[in-house]
């Protein structure tokens, strides 16, 4: 990235001189670069400045052009706020969103997706794999529900991309969303995908001035950080599977370190359908947040996504999944990545350990559980 920053310095969009088309030229190879880690084509990519706008564009951009079909859409109750604020919005403004529940592992029911569906239904969005407990939705059948119903499918793979093999060609899914820095790349730039040749509306353009991105998202281009999206999308293809193994066999280190030292330590979400990097684990009669004052200078972990870790209610996504208020709020969500070590994930566990012992010795209702005394939280 750094020769883009001040040597190379020219606009992409600029193509009467040599300056412009360097940028042009690096900007083309970060779009196959990206086009080649989600297997699709790059004339399909579009650059944002993350999955947020990347969202809003898709959603609200369906939605005004899709209003001949209807204005009925489908989610689910663990999306993100960069999907649920949106569609917040178009309700609003007039129009009828479902938000499917899910099941106790973080799953939505098939069926009734199918059965939701409605000839005025515009588009569904179900996100690829969940930011907060990493549980995987069956992509694959939620596609052929969709492609079925002849409704658009859009799919927020922020926290899946780079981590797992994401195909939205051969899932069916419309429109997929990700962010450069959930694999290692710049923050504030990102891509979205379109499938111009499959999507009965394209999306309104969000941003307009200028026609930037063959209209679909005007101003100049961010060349320095969609040059580290676009190494960062290569390095993710090459080395995305052996990495996977790694980082999984570290969480379950992990996982096992803590569930075999504690008593009443559960995991939250699918075991199985998950990302190898997550691990959100629900520890009773603790409060994490008092957990966590006690080790914030040595480890860096959370309640929650990054984006809601200053709102201090329970996470709306472990509400979804049936926990109540005092287990979403005995929950850790930890994150793994390539530089993790198995010396640096045993001595996390450890210290996750001593904290909550800790806690726990200074909770009057940890020490009735102790005793046998029911206890009603």
């Amino acid at each position: 990235m750094l020769p883009w920053f001040t040597e190379r310095f020219g606009n992409a969009a600029s193509r009467s001189h040599t300056y412009g088309w360097q940028a042009d030229e690096a900007v083309e190879l970060a779009r196959v670069q990206v086009a080649d880690l989600i297997q699709v084509e790059p004339k399909d990519i579009f650059f944002t400045s993350g999955s947020t706008e990347g969202l809003n564009m898709a959603i609200k951009g369906v939605a005004e052009t899709s209003t001949h079909i209807g204005k009925h859409i489908i989610s689910i109750a663990t999306e993100h706020h960069a999907v649920l604020d949106p569609l917040d919005w178009l309700q609003r403004k007039g129009y009828e969103v479902t938000l499917l529940p899910v099941n106790s592992a973080g799953l939505i029911d098939l069926d009734q997706l199918k059965k939701t569906i409605r000839k005025d239904t515009v588009m569904v969005l179900v996100m690829w794999a969940n930011n907060e407990t990493g549980v995987v939705q069956d992509m694959k059948e939620v596609g052929s529900i969709c492609r079925q119903a002849g409704v658009t499918l859009i799919s927020d793979a922020t926290q899946a991309s780079g981590k797992i093999n994401i195909d939205p060609i051969s899932i069916g899914a419309d429109i997929v969303s990700l962010s450069a820095h959930k694999f290692y790349g710049p923050k504030g730039v990102g891509a979205l995908f379109i499938n111009q040749s499959s999507l009965k509306v394209k999306p309104a353009p969000l941003i307009h001035g200028g026609g930037h991105e063959k209209g679909f998202r005007s101003g100049t281009l961010n060349v320095p950080g969609i040059v580290g999206l676009g190494c960062a999308a290569e390095l993710r293809r090459q080395e995305m599977i052996d990495d996977g193994q790694k980082i999984k066999q570290l969480r379950d280190i992990f996982e096992k370190q803590i569930m075999e030292t504690l008593e009443e330590v559960s995991i939250n979400g699918d075991v199985q359908n998950r990302l190898p990097t997550v691990s959100n684990l629900k520890v009773r009669f603790v409060d994490s947040q008092a957990v966590m004052s006690r080790f914030r200078t040595q480890l860096a972990i959370s309640s929650g996504s990054a984006c809601s870790s200053a709102n201090p209610e329970p996470s709306h996504v472990l509400l979804a999944m049936g926990l109540n208020t005092q287990e979403a709020k005995s929950s850790f969500r930890v994150s793994l990545g390539v530089p993790t070590t198995k010396k640096e994930i045993e001595e996390a566990a450890r210290i996750m350990i001593e904290a909550i012992k800790e806690e726990r010795a200074q909770s009057p209702v940890w020490q009735m559980f102790k005793q046998g005394i029911d206890i009603t939280e």
